[in-house]
Order: C-alpha cells, then sequence, then structure tokens
C-alpha cells in the first residue's frame, strides 16, 4: 500500500509544495515546529533512509540543500537544521527547519499556521528556489 508521502506527491492527498524535481518532492510540514519547515522526500518509496541506493540518497542531499538555501533566502536564520527520524511515516525523509538556537528543533513544539499561510510560505520559498 503507498504510503502518505506517496500519495501526496502523486496529488492524491494536498499538499503545500515547495520543489520538486523528477525524483525529489519538497514539501510544507502541516504540524512545524517553525515557520518554512519543510519536508524532503524521495519519489522511490523506501522506508528506512538508510536502505536508499547510494545514488538516491546522495540526490536527496543535493536536492535539500537547493531547498534549505530556499527557507534561509525567506527566513534569516543561524542554520537549517535537518533531522532524519523516520518513525511517523514509512517513507524516507528530511526535516529541514530554519533554526537560530537548539530548542528552534524541539518536535515537541508545535505552531499552528492557517493554511493560507502555508500556501504564501510554500510559494515564498519556491521562488527563491526556481
Amino acid at each position: 500500500m503507498a504510503s502518505i508521502f506517496t500519495k501526496i506527491i502523486n496529488g492524491e492527498i494536498p499538499s503545500h509544495k515547495v520543489f520538486e524535481d523528477d525524483n525529489y518532492y519538497a514539501f510544507l510540514d502541516i504540524s512545524p515546529v517553525q515557520k518554512g519547515h519543510t519536508l524532503v522526500v524521495p519519489k522511490k518509496e523506501v522506508d528506512d533512509i538508510f536502505d536508499l541506493d547510494d545514488e538516491t540518497l546522495a540526490g536527496l542531499y543535493v536536492f535539500a540543500k537547493k531547498v534549505a538555501k530556499g527557507i534561509k533566502a525567506v527566513f534569516p536564520c543561524n542554520r537549517i537544521g535537518h533531522a532524519v527520524i523516520g518513525l511517523e511515516v514509512p517513507h524516507a525523509h528530511m526535516h529541514l527547519i530554519p533554526i537560530s538556537g537548539m530548542n528552534d528543533m524541539n518536535f515537541k513544539n508545535k505552531i499552528d499556521l492557517t493554511q493560507e499561510e502555508l500556501a504564501e510560505i510554500a510559494n515564498k520559498i519556491n521562488k527563491q528556489i526556481n
């Protein structure tokens, strides 16, 4: 059965797409810990990120770098934190989060954003990437 991320990639479930290419898809987390919190996933459905073939794993990081630069352009910060937790959805993914301190990546502290705010954020980041 397809993961929720595969369904998002295929357009079966709506998302706030930030950027995509032939192999990867980036979209805003619907329960972000910071504005700009983005998920980056390979289009190839593999559960554990370290089970990806080397080319796909390397490509994921190169793709994430483009997205991270777009996020940082929209949300000035010290760094773009990245985390691979991978327990919530059985599809390899990476969290990219603008941070200025250690507490900015606390996954227990979620922020509420409207669908309109999420759409505006996704559009702003996309414009920085393209």
